[in-house]
């Protein structure tokens, strides 16, 4: 079956959203495959179909859906409205900060405070009390709206950020997540218990091609990043415990990912099967005892506790750490409880 006609477009009426050079080493995929995992809230028959209407364009010229990409391609998505303005709106929001000099700061993020303006959250976030406290803050190249963030937690993950006030810093830390020589280290609650105690989880994870929304496994790494995730058990709760998650990489999602392939998904993580019970009685109490314990800590169980760096101004190693927060704790509480008296 022939391909229809790229329809051509008058570039004047058009305004560009997106710009994607690809790797040296891309391999040959699909372009509605390659812009699927770059642009995120975005479905591949949308994509399809603003190839059709010639909104997509590979090295200034109009392409087919079945095109795939090579290495060095710039890919370019422009749209008929322009896309939305990237300044941050400051917004008097209070921040518990950790620590502060001159060249950064660290702070811990309540669960339920996004940590930076995207679609659907463009007010209250973490961005937007920065720029009522500073101003100028750096922002990274290709990363327009995030003064002074090197790295993000999800909005429902509590927990410590490490944030650059001058270009220098931000640059020298954005190095350092880059190499993996930050150390990242969370504390969840997750359903079941981890046996072995300890353990390497080295698998791949990338968004999934069914939920744009979820991160995914690849076990045979054909897909997907590298992805490394040392845990550790630190309380056995019977139908649940709690762990400790050691960072060596830090992607999207990566231990709610790899929790969920271990089989331990994080304890009332909607996104991950976790708000189900995994593990236990069929008995009535136990589901209402459990049911109190979501209503307890709303969200997934997973806090990042503490961060380590080295301050690229001092070159000394730097360590922070974080209690756990109310509900978290609340909820260990509940579970040590339920397995004192059951």
């Amino acid at each position: 079956m022939n391909e229809p006609d790229i329809p051509e477009q008058d570039d004047d009426a058009l305004f560009e959203h997106h710009r994607i050079v690809a790797d040296a080493k891309q391999g040959q995929v699909r372009i509605d495959k390659f812009l699927m995992a770059r642009l995120p809230n975005v479905t591949r028959t949308k994509i399809q179909g603003g190839i059709h209407e010639g909104f997509v364009k590979v090295n200034d010229k109009a392409i087919k859906p079945n095109y795939k990409i090579h290495p060095n391609d710039v890919i370019t998505v422009s749209l008929p409205e322009p896309p939305r303005d990237n300044e941050v709106l400051p917004e008097n929001i209070p921040l518990n900060i950790v620590y502060e000099d001159a060249h950064l700061m660290v702070i811990n993020k309540p669960p339920g405070m996004v940590v930076h303006p995207a679609y659907q959250n463009w007010t209250g976030t973490v961005v937007n009390a920065l720029a009522y406290h500073f101003q100028n803050l750096p922002e990274l190249p290709g990363n327009d709206g995030r003064p002074g963030l090197v790295h993000r937690i999800d909005k429902d993950t509590s927990g410590l950020l490490v944030i650059a006030k001058d270009e220098l810093t931000l640059t020298a830390l954005a190095k350092q997540f880059f190499d993996h020589t930050i150390e990242r280290r969370y504390q969840a609650i997750v359903w079941g218990v981890p046996e072995p105690p300890q353990g390497t989880i080295n698998v791949n994870v990338g968004r999934s091609l069914k939920d744009r929304r979820v991160t995914t496994t690849f076990p045979e790494g054909d897909m997907g990043r590298h992805a490394i995730t040392h845990f550790t058990l630190l309380k056995d709760l019977r139908y649940v415990s709690l762990i400790e998650c050691k960072l060596e990489t830090g992607r999207t999602h990566q231990i709610r990912a790899h929790m969920k392939y271990l089989g331990h998904p994080l304890f009332n993580d909607a996104l991950y099967g976790g708000d189900q019970v995994l593990k236990g009685t069929v008995f009535t109490k136990y589901k209402q005892f459990v049911d109190n314990c979501f209503t307890i800590i709303p969200r997934q169980a997973l806090h990042a506790k503490s961060l380590g760096f080295i301050h690229p101004a001092t070159r000394q190693f730097m360590q922070f750490d974080s209690e756990l927060p109310d509900d978290f704790k609340n909820a260990i509480e509940k579970w040590e409880n339920y397995v004192k008296y059951n």
